[in-house]
């Protein structure tokens, strides 16, 4: 069986990968049987959702074009809005050359749905298309991408266009819930990957071009607003390696939900920071006439195009782009900010210390769990109903982005850091040479991941699977 590991260490054969058997690319946690195939689509009824994963030619900007994969014809995909509690069918073809899987980023599904190969979940060979039914939950702003092995080529996986846009609302109006006027919708994106390597032999993605929405700024079309509007802003970064750091120049973000969970304090804030796979829900009170930029704090970042222009009703001029002076961010201030309760007391303590091994120069670096690389990663036994503490402990120079697949966590501690409550996500960035802390309620069973978003990182070992008793 072709592992993730051992699939980067082929680096010479990456160019005959597209013609290996859909079974050999599989990748599972060691002991989970061969999956059964995906549910063939009946002739009817209609689904809810049609996704169509085929090639396709991004067009960045009139000099800048990407041949990817992309969800019916469009990057990023279709927006699938759903009710929670409410069951919906998504019927999926796979156009592209090669197996593929869509993963439902924050949702509580059956491992058979979830869309993980390590955890079990079915490929869908080229030339072949399903249908899968599910329930969804919990309410919030969530998303769909791949979730297959890149390795060498920087075209696949999460280098490609596979990402789109999941809303579940709640299946009972929150009559707290702040009010807005309308929704926009945008994801960060980067593109034209090449590794390059550092003067200690490690290695990292660098980006010719970054997007909102697959455009550069100026490429598309503007974010048109009214003055007096109240706009909610759900901002993904769907980027396969890259922090993004966001700002609306003349405007403020009220934060009302991390990951799709609200969070236990809003707040106003200059600039969003966004790991890989987070996801922020924002309102901005439009009460500055005229026509600006939303993108990217970072000038080189900026440069490569993640910007988008934000216009008013009769605005005329060139987009006006204030530097903010500093990156700040702090996911405590979003917690709860009064009675934090101490740490769990009966929550049992898992320890996870991260690492990296150097496998020799002109090798990529190995990832490590607790001094192991998937697939010889210990596999945590949970047991139904209990409570869960990760203790994360970064060792290495580098910040990871954490996804516990299935499950929602709650944030507890940030390095050294007082106790935190309340912050609920699904994915947290652990800084370098750094520890946090969360918490989860193990409430459901089957197979569970665990990983860096990072693409190359979660290729090169970054990768663990929770069992069920």
């Amino acid at each position: 069986m072709l592992t993730r590991r051992q699939f980067t260490q082929l680096g010479a054969m990456a160019s005959a990968s597209a013609a290996l058997e859909p079974a050999a690319q599989m990748q599972m946690s060691p002991g989970v049987p061969m999956p059964a195939p995906a549910p063939p689509i009946p002739a009817s009824p209609a689904p809810d959702f049609t996704l169509t994963i085929a090639p396709y030619l991004l067009e960045a900007s009139p000099k800048h074009r990407f041949q990817t994969i992309a969800y019916n014809g469009q990057v990023p995909g279709p927006l699938l809005r759903m009710k929670q509690g409410r069951a919906v069918t998504i019927d999926v073809y796979n156009h592209s050359p090669d197996p593929e899987i869509v993963h439902y980023h924050g949702l509580f599904l059956p491992i058979a749905t979830d869309g993980a190969m390590e955890e079990g979940s079915p490929m869908l060979p080229p030339g072949t298309s399903a249908r899968y039914t599910f329930t969804p939950d919990p309410a919030g702003f969530r998303w769909f991408h791949t979730h297959t092995f890149a390795g060498n080529d920087l075209r696949k996986g999460q280098f490609s266009g596979q990402h789109g846009f999941l809303f579940i609302d709640p299946s009972t109006p929150d009559p707290n819930a702040p009010a807005f006027d309308r929704e926009v919708f945008l994801a960060l994106h980067d593109w034209g990957a090449r590794m390059m390597v550092s003067g200690d032999g490690s290695a990292m993605p660098m980006y010719e071009v970054s997007t909102i929405n697959g455009k550069m700024l100026g490429a598309g079309e503007p974010i048109r607003v009214h003055q007096g509007e109240r706009v909610m802003m759900h901002i993904l970064n769907s980027s396969p390696t890259e922090v993004h750091w966001v700002a609306l120049s003349g405007h403020s973000f009220r934060v009302i939900a991390l990951d799709g969970n609200p969070v236990p304090t809003p707040r106003t804030v200059e600039q969003l920071r966004l790991a890989p796979a987070e996801r922020v829900s924002a309102i901005v009170e439009m009460k500055s006439p005229g026509v600006w930029v939303l993108g990217e704090v970072r000038k080189h970042v900026q440069a490569a195009g993640m910007g988008i222009v934000v216009e008013y009703a009769n605005a005329t001029g060139a987009p006006k782009w204030m530097q903010p002076p500093d990156l700040i961010w702090d996911y405590s201030q979003f917690s709860a900010q009064t009675g934090a309760a101490p740490a769990t007391e009966d929550a049992i303590d898992i320890p996870l210390t991260f690492d990296s091994k150097f496998e020799g120069h002109g090798n990529p670096e190995t990832w490590r769990i607790n001094g192991k690389s998937y697939p010889d990663t210990e596999e945590p036994v949970l047991q139904a109903g209990k409570r869960y503490r990760l203790l994360m402990k970064n060792l290495s120079t580098d910040d990871h982005p954490i996804h516990l697949h299935r499950h929602t966590f709650e944030v507890t501690r940030l390095g050294d850091g007082p106790a935190m409550r309340g912050l609920r996500k699904d994915v947290v960035l652990i800084p370098a040479k750094s520890a946090s802390t969360v918490e989860f309620t193990a409430d459901h069973p089957g197979n569970t991941l665990f990983h860096c978003h990072q693409q190359d990182h979660m290729d090169r070992g970054f990768m663990m699977v929770f069992r069920y008793a």
